[in-house]
């Protein structure tokens, strides 16, 4: 194993060793070097013998001697330092699968990455790890580890995720949590798969892992209208999301009492679909669970009310914008709403877009396309000087939709700004015009 490198920081102790492009470091005090993980855990130390393979196939050895919070330097052509690894699973409710034709290729790609867990906190079936890669994790107590665990029946987790090593492999979350490495799992319910006493089974087997598991958050599977080919799944309705949160309730109460907090957590979109209130914040602690859509509303709630109070009201005019999803539309103009108590002569205006492109049922902002925005607000009277939405709606670099329309042609068609917001205080400046 190997790692390519391209060039040195500047002012770095790499760059002083001119190495030309193309020269692999094959180990660093010993340890071979095969990604960014191995790289930064050896490199950290304050003295380094570096072994190098030249590209006219030479090897070549340094000695280095460094600061301890001095960076060796080097430079790779991936963040990673190598190759990103891509999921092995045919999960029956792969949220890839369902992407319509036509899109860019990277929507397309399945990651199912350890590295990426613990740079990006992104979830891992554990299902492409060998012994040596968790042994690596132990070693360089890495942590916590993002596990997307569905069931720990080991035979149902075999035809869910569509491999016949998808129950073995939990053998590794269990040796993990033995180990002392934090853990946060993750379960995509199913109705008629994975939920009632599955449910209830798994999340009994993972808060006996506790405390190294922190966290479970319970999410609906998401369903678009481009299933075609695919196994049959219910969506949850208003009963069934019910009888969700029915279950949870007495084994995160039982959590609290042991150990301070709830763990175990349904997803937002449970409560929107029962119609039942969320959790308060404190209920929610540290919002470990947000990227999955746990207490996303309560938090936004939070700050936007937080904002607030330190306001004195005025008696300017305010107008603004807001388009989102059905899901969050209610809160969107409960805001405002709220809002509207210390400043009476604002006017917010929230526009529900309806998922054309995925599908009805696909109801959260950050999954919404610029061809149903423009689509859906064409023909409305927008008094504000800009169109206001979550930042979830832009990929990375807040520069395009998920159906590849850029910011900037967004922007001319709808004939006015995108104002992208992060948090309830975002929300309310937006609100105020500032």
């Amino acid at each position: 194993m190997a790692v390519r490198i391209i060039g040195a920081e500047e002012g770095s102790p790499a760059e002083a060793l001119a190495l030309p492009e193309g020269t692999l470091l094959l180990s660093i005090n010993g340890e071979e070097i095969s990604d960014v993980l191995d790289y930064g855990f050896y490199a950290a130390a304050t003295e380094l013998d570096l072994l190098f393979r030249l590209p006219d196939g030479s090897e070549r050895s340094y000695h280095v001697v460094k600061d301890e919070y001095t960076q060796l330097g080097l430079e790779s052509d991936s963040f990673l330092m190598d190759k990103q690894h891509s999921c092995w699973n045919r999960c029956i409710f792969c949220f890839i699968d369902q992407n319509p034709e036509g899109m860019r290729e990277s929507i397309y790609f399945k990651d199912d990455d350890e590295r990426m867990s613990f740079l990006f906190g992104s979830y891992v079936t554990l299902t492409n790890l060998s012994d040596h890669d968790v042994e690596r994790i132990i070693k360089m107590k890495i942590s916590p580890v993002n596990v997307s665990v569905h069931t720990t029946n080991p035979e149902l987790r075999n035809r869910m995720l569509g491999n016949r090593f998808a129950g073995e492999k939990l053998k590794y979350l269990y040796r993990l949590a033995e180990a002392g490495v934090d853990l946060n799992c993750q379960i995509v319910l199913c109705r008629d798969w994975n939920d009632g006493e599955e449910l209830r089974s798994t999340l009994e087997d993972l808060v006996r892992l506790c405390p190294q598991v922190g966290s479970v958050a319970v999410v609906p599977v998401g369903l678009t209208a481009h299933r075609k080919g695919l196994t049959e799944l219910r969506p949850f309705d208003k009963e069934s999301a019910r009888e969700v949160l029915e279950l949870i309730r007495p084994i995160a109460a039982r959590c609290r009492e042991l150990y301070g907090n709830d763990v175990v957590y349904a997803s937002d979109e449970f409560y929107l679909m029962a119609e039942e209130p969320m959790l308060s914040p404190e209920e929610y602690g540290d919002y470990r669970q947000i990227e999955n859509g746990v207490g996303m509303c309560t938090q936004l709630e939070d700050e936007f009310r937080s904002a607030l109070s330190l306001e004195d009201g005025d008696e300017e005019l305010h107008y603004l914008d807001i388009a989102t999803g059905y899901a969050a539309k209610d809160l969107m103009a409960h805001l405002a709403e709220v809002a509207k108590e210390k400043f009476p002569n604002l006017h917010v205006e929230v526009y529900a877009i309806r998922n054309d492109f995925f599908g009805p049922t696909i109801t959260v902002a950050g999954l919404l396309t610029a061809q149903d925005i423009l689509a859906q607000l064409q023909g409305k009277e927008l008094k504000g000087d800009c169109l206001c939405m979550t930042e979830a709606v832009l990929r990375r670099d807040n520069d395009r939709f998920l159906d590849d329309m850029t910011r900037a042609e967004f922007e001319e068609k709808l004939g006015r700004p995108l104002r992208l917001t992060a948090d309830g205080m975002d929300l309310l400046d937006a609100m105020l015009g500032r």
